[in-house]
């Protein structure tokens, strides 16, 4: 069988002459094009535009399919969702800070904003809200600024994706602020949104659809989740079981998204980088597509890659188990995924509280 048709079979290519196979040789991941491993009556995936996507099993990491799930690309704020799972467990959410000038240094141009003011006092959960919902850049810096400073939250975020084996990653600006070599892959997304998943307190931020932002004189106004699919702005239907988790948009990177979703006790965790067609809502309809898919597949494809493990074929049987308890331990932080029912609950009263009248402060949801 030729290379390309056994890549596009998901079987490995002959072993090079003198030695073995090395692991990027083996894994059908770190091979161009569509990977999937089809069971005989499974639909094949959808056709989408992206330049790279992936769809995998958040419980075991199993990697379904993917696209070109290696290639290096600008994540845009889908990084944040690194900064987070980096600086999250630094800080205490009631920890209160005074805002200074040196705070909000160096945010680029034409940065989401969520509205954080020199001389203001946040608490570090309501600054987590505005870079969970709006991607707010000014959120970012200050969090930044708490953590120890950018340059070493940057380092911070770099080794943090090393130890969850995500290796494409280059951090240079820890908010996703286009920089010269920053970039990460679809594959590494996936890996920081099932991380992510994980904790209790991102889950919680990711999946909120609105919240009240600390305004002056001891006032607040309210923000929205820029993620459509979680909130059905702007036409866009929202996802049944949708948990999140983190879109973006800078015009060098194009849109980027990690979405999750959960249905009949199964999480799947999409990512979409960069779709090349139907304009800037593209890159919801096609994690729509590759959800559905993925849902109607889990179960019935062999997996080609794992998102546990850097990316070599997932392990079977009892050795698969500790992955998927992972998912379902409990934690003195508070709900994870057994209380997804819940935070979807919140979701959606949040959602009759916009459509009631919650003032909402309007931002540009570029992500950067």
């Amino acid at each position: 069988m030729p290379a390309a048709a056994a890549a596009r079979a998901g079987r490995p290519d002959p072993a090079p002459p003198g030695g073995p196979p090395t692991a990027e040789q083996t894994s059908p991941l770190h091979r161009s094009g569509t990977q999937v491993r089809l069971r005989h009556g499974v639909p094949g995936v959808p056709d989408v535009s992206a330049l790279s996507w992936v769809v995998a099993d958040a419980g075991t990491g199993d990697v379904l399919a993917a696209h070109d799930a290696h290639r290096a690309l600008p994540p845009a704020s889908t990084l944040k969702t690194l900064f987070a799972l980096a600086v999250l467990p630094a800080l205490p959410g009631g920890l209160r800070h005074e805002v200074s000038a040196e705070d909000l240094a160096g945010i680029g141009p034409g940065s989401s904003l969520v509205g954080v003011v020199e001389g203001g006092t946040y608490r570090v959960s309501d600054l987590w809200n505005g870079v969970f919902l709006n991607s707010g850049n000014d959120a970012v810096h200050v969090l930044a600024s708490l953590a120890g400073g950018w340059s070493a939250t940057a380092a911070r975020m770099q080794a943090e994706a090393r130890a969850l084996g995500a290796r494409d990653t280059h951090v240079r600006s820890p908010d996703g602020y286009d920089a010269p070599g920053q970039v990460s892959s679809a594959y590494d997304l996936a890996v920081f949104g099932m991380a992510g998943l994980r904790r209790p307190d991102f889950a919680r931020y990711c999946s909120r659809v609105d919240a009240a932002f600390p305004g002056g004189n001891g006032t607040t106004y309210g923000i929205m989740n820029t993620n459509r699919l979680l909130t059905g702005a702007d036409g866009v239907e929202p996802y049944p079981g949708l948990i999140g988790v983190k879109n973006g948009y800078t015009s060098n990177a194009g849109n980027t998204l990690i979405a999750a979703a959960r249905r009949d006790g199964r999480t799947l965790v999409v990512t979409v980088m960069n779709p090349q067609e139907g304009g800037g809502h593209a890159v919801y309809e096609e994690a729509r597509s590759l959800l559905d898919w993925g849902f109607g597949a889990a179960g019935r494809v062999e997996p080609v890659g794992s998102l546990a493990d850097g990316g070599s074929p997932a392990r079977q049987g009892p050795q698969a188990a500790p992955a998927a308890a992972a998912v379902a331990r409990p934690s003195e932080d508070g709900p994870g995924w057994p209380d997804t029912g819940a935070i979807l609950g919140v979701a959606a009263l949040g959602a009759g509280v916009t459509a009631l009248g919650l003032r909402l402060r309007l931002v540009r949801d570029d992500g950067n």
